[in-house]
């Protein structure tokens, strides 16, 4: 049960572990370096590459195993044109080269534009790019990082650390994504058994 070892502890704490694991970790570490150099405005690292990347130190399973690309959300309401999102792909794509993953790179700003057509339901426009994450389907997939202007890595955690750190794949009903979260939560137990997902 050693996995389990920071589960329950305090946010701080926890918060403490999460930091040295993902700074520790080649992909994430590169990822949030290049990222970082890209200067978007009001960016994050998010999902994914941060939650599979601790279950992995967690668990002994070598970085990047079981994580599919590494998503990178930006904000910018000046322009929100397919055209101005797809120039900042663009320009990030030799940015990210040579990256063990892809890169997604999406501004949040945009997303009420387009969700409802791919997912068949409205979703809210957004105002930066922390606020979405508190939408994911999965309580436990919500964390973001990014460095601050002073160099620290700055975490987005609004449902806490302990889903994460308990491999425990919570549901946050606040939208309709039982689907997503059903999903997830079996492609994430393939890879990690050790995970429980709780039912929506």
């Amino acid at each position: 049960m050693d996995h389990l070892r920071y589960s329950g502890l305090p946010f701080e704490t926890q918060r403490a572990a999460f930091f040295d694991i993902v700074s520790a970790d080649p992909l994430v570490r590169d990822a949030l370096t290049r990222a970082r150099a890209l200067n978007l405005p009001d960016w994050l690292v998010v999902s994914g590459a941060l939650y599979n990347s601790v279950w992995n130190h967690l668990t002994g399973k070598p970085s990047g195993y079981g994580i599919k690309d590494v998503d990178l959300f930006y904000f910018d309401d000046s322009d929100l044109s397919y055209e101005a999102e797809d120039a900042v792909i663009r320009r990030a794509a030799p940015h990210f080269k040579g990256l063990a993953l892809p890169v997604e790179v999406r501004n949040q700003a945009r997303v009420h534009l387009w969700y409802p057509q791919k997912f068949g339901q409205p979703c809210p426009r957004y105002t930066s790019s922390s606020e979405p994450i508190s939408h994911f389907a999965s309580k436990t997939h919500a964390v973001g990082v990014r460095y601050d202007a002073g160099g620290q890595l700055e975490l987005v955690a609004p449902f806490g650390l302990d889903d994460l750190f308990s491999f425990r794949i919570t549901p946050n009903r606040v939208t309709d994504n039982q689907r997503t979260h059903e999903a997830k939560g079996a492609r994430a137990k393939e890879c990690w058994p050790e995970i429980t997902v709780v039912p929506w």
